[in-house]
């Protein structure tokens, strides 16, 4: 049975959805590719010739196995190839989430990179010190949890009872939520303590692709690192 603090904490609760499901896909530019840490080449095996993303550090000339066959680089690209387009999206496998990546000129489509998305999330996130999310990411899945919980629990505050700065997140993580098209925050805010510190418990479910965008990721590490 639920105790009464729990039955506060479960009915009052604030709630705000972006309804709907985490986006298929995301178009991001080269720079973002090598941002992750990776370059887009082109390799030849015998006659047929492929693009391929591959860790940093290569060289033309350079050869690597793909498949069983032996590639040889032939160009490492600056700029996208001529109507070449960059998207990614988060494909779920046994549990695990997997960055894909497709390089695409109007219905041609090759898979680039297939790798798991939760250690090149992390390696990006560091790279450009989003300490914020780093903090509070829980999950990665096609959505991924921020999850942050401070102080003891008590009677949740109804949204006109809450202070400027929650209120100002929760605004704030709003309009992101619109942007990004998908997210749900769950805030339990109860007060300050004798210190003068915020109690609560916070729940932001984003779309796990969004975070690989800079500039997404920089509105989410800011917006929390003014209420955390």
């Amino acid at each position: 049975m639920l105790n009464e603090l729990k039955q506060k904490l479960l009915l009052d609760t604030l709630v705000f959805e972006t309804l709907g499901k985490p986006e298929k896909e995301r178009e991001f530019k080269i720079k973002a590719l090598k941002k992750w840490g990776f370059d887009l080449l082109s390799a030849q095996s015998g006659e047929n010739s492929a693009f391929f993303a591959l860790k940093e550090g290569k060289s033309i000339g350079d050869t690597f196995t793909q498949e069983s066959k032996e590639y040889k680089i032939t160009e490492i690209f600056k700029e996208l190839p001529k109507n070449k387009k960059i998207y990614a999206h988060i494909e779920m496998m046994e549990g695990r989430a997997f960055l894909c990546v497709d390089l695409r000129e109007d219905d041609e489509n090759q898979e680039i990179l297939r790798i798991e998305a939760g250690e090149i999330l992390l390696a990006f996130l560091k790279k450009h010190r989003f300490e914020k999310i780093i903090e509070t990411l829980h999950d990665i899945g096609t959505a991924a949890t921020l999850i942050k919980h401070q102080g003891e629990e008590g009677k949740p505050l109804g949204f006109e009872e809450l202070p400027p700065v929650p209120r100002r997140f929760l605004r704030e993580a709003k309009k992101i939520e619109k942007e990004m098209g998908f997210g749900r925050i769950a805030l339990a805010y109860f007060g300050e303590n004798k210190d003068k510190k915020a109690r609560f418990h916070l729940s932001w479910m984003v779309p796990t692709i969004a975070l690989f965008d800079e500039h997404i990721a920089q509105k989410i590490d800011k917006t929390l690192a003014e209420f955390i």
